[in-house]
């Protein structure tokens, strides 16, 4: 298994859109779901495993108490609203979000890691993948998206902007770059 270091984001939208459809299709809805979730929260994958269906179900957002820091969260879900009902009015009446088939309870981290690297096999994206991948993947683009560095730093409760920055993989060439264009 690969540690949390060796876990890398996925960086282009082509492999973003190759690991979705390589899940929906090698895999499962349940893996896919799990991954839309992902990248779109941040969450840590034990806080996406411990979900139950009453908390998601027709809301656009929800509040969850992380694991790991027990600090309280506000995630947004409006964006994946459609996929995520879609996918629960198949999961008949269990009560986890990502049930396991081995009894009354969600998958494990481990179940969640084969399918994410199956996936990835088969997406041939041959980068770093763990259940960190998704937080990773989450970080990078919002972080590409809005510059605000700042602003990660406190959704992903890490102290110090230099942590966020290295935690998803933006380095200081990457930065460099950024002034091949820049001009007032």
């Amino acid at each position: 298994m690969a540690t949390i270091k060796d876990v890398q984001p996925i960086r282009s939208k082509e492999d973003l859109d190759n690991m979705k459809w390589s899940l929906k299709r090698h895999c499962s809805e349940r893996d896919y779901i799990l991954f839309l979730l992902g990248i779109n929260s941040g969450l840590r994958v034990g806080d996406l495993l411990e979900l139950k269906v009453k908390q998601i179900r027709g809301k656009n957002e929800i509040t969850v108490k992380e694991g790991k820091t027990k600090k309280v969260r506000k995630i947004h879900l409006k964006q994946i609203k459609e996929e995520l009902e879609e996918y629960i009015r198949t999961l008949g009446d269990t009560e986890w979000l990502f049930p396991s088939r081995k009894g009354d309870r969600p998958i494990t981290r481990i179940q969640a890691y084969r399918q994410l690297n199956k996936a990835a096999d088969m997406a041939d994206i041959s980068t770093g993948i763990g259940t960190h991948t998704m937080r990773k993947t989450f970080g990078y683009w919002h972080y590409k998206q809005f510059h605000d560095v700042a602003k990660l730093q406190k959704i992903l409760n890490h102290s110090h902007p230099a942590i966020t920055l290295d935690y998803i993989g933006i380095t200081a060439e990457e930065i460099e770059k950024d002034f091949d264009t820049f001009k007032l």
